[in-house]
């Protein structure tokens, strides 16, 4: 298999678990996503399009390439959101909310109950990292990755 296949492969790959696992800490765990972990999301949405576009079409090392930056966006809004949450400096946001109108509620009584989830606090970490840290670091690597195999020949 060729660099650019792996490149295209890690470039899907890390972005995908990244998501699926903010996922799983969401639905599973009851880990509410701030206004900054929907930002890094975001980025990785991004990638895994770009990615799937290497895929399926012309100019493979070009999309491959944006993926990979995509991938580094998601990692370098990680690293602020995990500097907000360690109180290294101050975020542009404080806190969002979710609120959910299903089954025809109340939508003040959904409004008044919704979980206030602040960016600048951390709601899980394991070894001292969040969850914002380690996305950071396994976005970077994977940034990283994608980029040392693209810059490979064969």
């Amino acid at each position: 298999m060729g660099n650019l296949n792996k490149a295209r492969i890690v470039a899907l790959l890390v972005p995908a678990a990244l998501v699926g696992g903010a996922y799983g800490f969401q639905y599973l765990a009851g880990l509410f996503p701030c206004e900054m972990c929907w930002w890094q999301r975001y980025a990785h949405f991004a990638a895994i399009a770009l990615a799937v576009a290497a895929f399926v079409l012309p100019g493979k090392r070009l999309w491959v390439g944006l993926a990979g930056l995509a991938i580094l966006v998601s990692a370098l809004i990680g690293g602020y959101h995990a500097g907000v949450e360690y109180g290294w400096f101050k975020g542009l946001t404080e806190c969002t909310s979710t609120i959910s109108f299903a089954n025809g509620a109340d939508p003040l009584k959904a409004i008044m109950s919704a979980p206030i989830i602040r960016c600048d606090v951390v709601q899980w970490k394991i070894f001292g990292i969040s969850l914002a840290g380690f996305n950071f670091i396994f976005s970077l690597l994977g940034a990283g990755a994608v980029f040392a195999l693209l810059g490979r020949k064969g």
